[in-house]
């Protein structure tokens, strides 16, 4: 049996550094298929779909809101060609009601361990409509090894630069932030991989630089030290959400490789100013990622938050919207006040305003969106700061053996052949 996975593509925000990264949930998916299916993988954003490729069965992995009008369009195709059509993924469970009129099934929760059901079904035309799975998670212990070798990596370089793959340690989240689907969607319990298998799985892993794609790593301060402590060896270099503001963990984490974090910045306050600069202590990067929109924001509020980022050295900043998706008590809160304006899932990409803010328009918000881009890479583009965290991960390699030479002809062409001008530069 030949099963086509298929990731589908979306607009990327105008104005912005565009670059792919592999996605992760669907390799993380074909781990569970049963063994005896041949898998074939189409990532739509870097790829075209040859709808007349031979499958016998087509499954389709959404992250986003902004892929799920495009993920029905490929179904609807699929169908008229006769074709059962299967979703899963995290957007899929966020729109199941409307994406079941567009499959044949849909598969809402995680897949570990249930995927023999399914293929059992689907050979004895017994497929189900819904496979509904939420709040009952399998085993930690039967997540295994994604199945890197499906894409094509020379497909995910931005201008030569080799892009990081992704990784999960864990699974879950303790915190339940007010604009997240998380709690809804993996629980509100922190799920740790045995630490055997995720060393295990890193090892493994081709590729130097990484993405831990965990929801947060500060969840358990004795878990992220062992982490850390495993991953020395390793020689990895990576990027994560929020590591716990401990300076034993901060240590470990830089002994580990950490490259560069994600930090919400929610406020002026000197916390955040020191929180950056004890990543920085510790030569960790930051880029900070900040909210607009939240209900206690006015239009003064936002441009000091603005003026601030510029003023605490930041290495990169992300800007978005307060986008209200669906299953968050964000929406929940806006729906019953009837403030949502916009349920065309396309521009639930945050950075979009969907909503009417409680202090501003909802114009006066999307022109204060465009505003933070503009103002904080006004001295230095978005490519080049991320030039700057890449020279940085470059000198880390180059110092511990791990540097790649097919990286060698980017660095020549952007420094000159004398590679040892990377320690001129002024990276601090």
């Amino acid at each position: 049996m030949i099963f086509k996975l298929i990731y589908p593509k979306w607009s990327k925000l105008p104005g912005q550094t565009t670059f792919n990264l592999p996605p992760h949930g669907p390799v993380v998916f074909a781990a569970t298929i049963p063994k005896e299916v041949t898998v074939k993988f189409t990532d739509e954003n870097v790829e075209t779909i040859n709808f007349d490729d031979p499958c016998d069965f087509v499954g389709i992995s959404m992250m986003l809101s902004t892929q799920v009008k495009r993920g029905w369009e490929v179904a609807d195709t699929y169908r008229k060609l006769g074709k059962k059509v299967i979703f899963g993924g995290i957007s899929t469970m966020l729109h199941a009601e409307e994406t079941m009129q567009h499959s044949d099934a849909v598969f809402l929760g995680e897949t570990e361990g249930r995927m023999e059901e399914v293929f059992n079904d689907f050979r004895n035309n017994t497929l189900k409509k819904i496979y509904n799975f939420m709040g009952k998670h399998p085993a930690i212990e039967l997540v295994g090894p994604a199945r890197r070798d499906l894409y094509n990596k020379d497909l995910y370089n931005h201008k030569g630069v080799q892009m990081v793959d992704l990784f999960h340690a864990s699974r879950g989240c303790r915190f339940s932030c007010y604009p997240c689907a998380v709690s809804y969607l993996g629980g509100r319990m922190f799920r740790p991989r045995p630490m055997d298998k995720v060393v295990e799985e890193l090892a493994a892993i081709e590729n130097n630089r990484l993405f831990i794609v965990d929801n947060s790593l500060a969840q358990n301060d004795e878990w992220e030290i062992q982490l850390f402590k495993e991953m020395i060896p390793l020689k990895k270099k990576w990027i994560s959400h929020t590591i716990e503001d401990n300076p034993k963990i901060l240590n470990l984490a830089a002994q580990a490789g950490a490259w560069y974090v994600y930090q919400a910045v929610y406020d002026t306050s000197d916390y955040i100013k020191e929180r950056v600069q004890r990543y920085h202590d510790y030569g960790i990067g930051v880029e900070g990622t900040i909210l607009l929109g939240l209900d206690n924001q006015n239009e003064d509020d936002i441009k000091r938050l603005i003026d601030f980022l510029l003023k605490i050295d930041l290495d990169l900043a992300e800007f978005t919207v307060m986008t209200p998706f669906p299953h968050t008590k964000a929406y929940d809160d806006m729906l019953r006040e009837n403030r949502i304006f916009d349920t065309d899932w396309n521009h639930y990409n945050a950075g979009q305003v969907v909503f009417h803010p409680k202090q501003m328009t909802a114009d006066k918000l999307q022109e204060l969106y465009d505003y933070a881009w503009k103002t904080f890479y006004a001295d230095e583009t978005q490519e080049s700061k991320m030039m700057r965290l890449f020279t940085k991960v470059v000198l880390r390699e180059m110092e511990d053996g791990t540097y790649r030479s097919r990286n060698r002809n980017l660095v020549n062409k952007s420094f000159g052949k004398d590679v040892s001008r990377f320690k001129d530069l002024k990276i601090q």
